[in-house]
């Protein structure tokens, strides 16, 4: 099911020519999208009830879930679920609070600059849902959120094919200390948590995973709205092996951010004929296995490769061309490969610690950037919730000691009243 490529012989330089490029999606998305949000912005609720009539087969009374909901969600739920999101929440909590950075001051020549880290007013954690439950997104949007400080939390997910947010999630929320959990969900949940509705009040950033529209909703809202650098669309691994490894385990994951839906990208790399034909034999048995099959050929059939190479060196070389959400590296010597990553989103070592572990209980958030923006952009954190402010204070020797390098810049750039202001300052006694 996966396309077959060899890359032996070809340089670096070449590599952009020989690869495949990641799935465009239609030309009409941005438009589509840009409508919906456009739609939003004018009609509000009226704009809501009308796309959840339309996608969601009914719009319900309100949007905001009641408490009510989540206490029976709670209560319904199994107690091993229960504590299953439990310990996870526990985990992402521990591993974000070691992120939170203290005042930091700095002194020079007599200017003392102090920095301080604050958190937005408020956030807004979109979770995917409909086609499967993600209490896992939930936890791993929500609690960098409240680590970093900030007050106001929101959820918008949208419902299941029952009409209701999967209790699952509403667990999640619980657990978590989520404000206000709406069910509203795709690009017209971007556009009211962006710029609000009569029920949705507008948020200060919004984060999470979604499809091609919902991220191309957060691409088009920002700048009106803070958006993480992350493009985090549909799922992606790079599978990097040798003949150390079982095939077994290297299929499975392949397979693991297939399952995931249409779009994605599943790739395997080896520098061993023998080793790619191993793994494919047991990735046809395991996906036809697998109750979502269909989802996992899509997958496949659009974003899947295998791919022959020469040796670590130039693995490497195309993983970092690729810059993939995922990396796994199943090889005798890993450090080969780990000290030449430049862009993945995060990176997974050996045969026991697959991409599932981040998933749900690693600790960092598993919200990573997909779509090759692992090469300027990074896993979501505890920053992406904050901004620095920096309060500058000295006094009239200090800034005598600055004031010919200050006139001279500012003078050079005709903007003679910041010279001016600082003249003005040393000449007063």
């Amino acid at each position: 099911m996966l396309t077959r490529l060899n890359l032996t012989g070809i340089q670096q330089k070449r590599l952009s020519e020989e690869l495949p490029r990641p799935v465009q999606p239609e030309d009409n998305v941005e438009l589509i999208v840009a409508s919906v949000i456009d739609d939003v912005k004018e009609n509000g609720d009226k704009a809501l009830k009308a796309y959840a009539e339309k996608f969601d087969g009914g719009a319900p009374e309100s949007f905001l879930v009641p408490e009510e909901e989540i206490e029976e969600a709670v209560r319904n739920c199994s107690k091993d679920l229960v504590a299953a999101l439990k310990h996870a929440a526990m985990r992402i909590r521990a591993f974000h609070e070691t992120q939170i950075r203290e005042k930091k001051d700095f002194e020079l020549d007599g200017i003392s600059v102090q920095t301080l880290h604050k958190p937005v007013m408020s956030a807004g954690c979109y979770v995917p849902g409909g086609r499967a439950a993600y209490p896992s997104t939930l936890l791993m949007t929500v609690i960098p959120a409240i680590v970093a400080g900030v007050e106001d939390v929101i959820v918008c997910a949208p419902p299941n094919r029952t009409g209701k947010i999967d209790p699952a999630t509403l667990v999640a929320a619980k657990i978590s200390g989520v404000t206000k959990v709406y069910m509203v969900g795709g690009a017209q949940a971007v556009a009211a948590m962006a710029y609000g509705t009569e029920s949705i009040d507008r948020v200060d950033v919004i984060v999470g995973p979604g499809n091609v529209y919902v991220a191309t909703a957060k691409k088009l809202v920002s700048g009106d709205v803070g958006i993480a650098a992350a493009f985090a669309g549909p799922s992606e691994i790079v599978v990097i092996a040798d003949e150390t490894v079982n095939p077994q385990l290297a299929a499975i994951d392949l397979i693991v951010q297939a399952e995931h839906g249409p779009g994605g990208m599943s790739w395997l790399i080896s520098w061993s004929e023998k080793v790619i034909e191993s793994i494919l034999k047991e990735v046809t048995v395991l996906a036809e296995q697998s109750p979502r099959f269909e989802d996992i050929r899509s997958t496949f059939d659009t974003g899947g490769y295998a791919i022959l190479v020469e040796g670590p060196e130039q693995a490497m070389d195309v993983s970092n061309f690729v810059a993939p959400e995922h990396l796994q590296i199943m090889v005798k010597e890993p450090s080969l490969c780990v000290e030449k990553v430049r862009n993945a989103g995060a990176v997974f070592i050996g045969d026991m610690a697959p991409a599932a572990v981040g998933d749900y209980v690693a600790g960092p958030s598993h919200v990573l950037p997909t779509d090759s923006t692992a090469r300027f952009a990074s896993a979501l954190t505890v920053d992406d919730f904050l901004k620095e402010i920096h309060i500058v204070e000295m006094d009239q020797e200090a800034l005598s000691g600055v004031a010919d390098t200050l006139t001279t810049i500012a003078e050079a750039e005709n903007l003679n009243a910041h010279a001016l202001s600082v003249r003005l300052r040393i000449e007063k006694k």
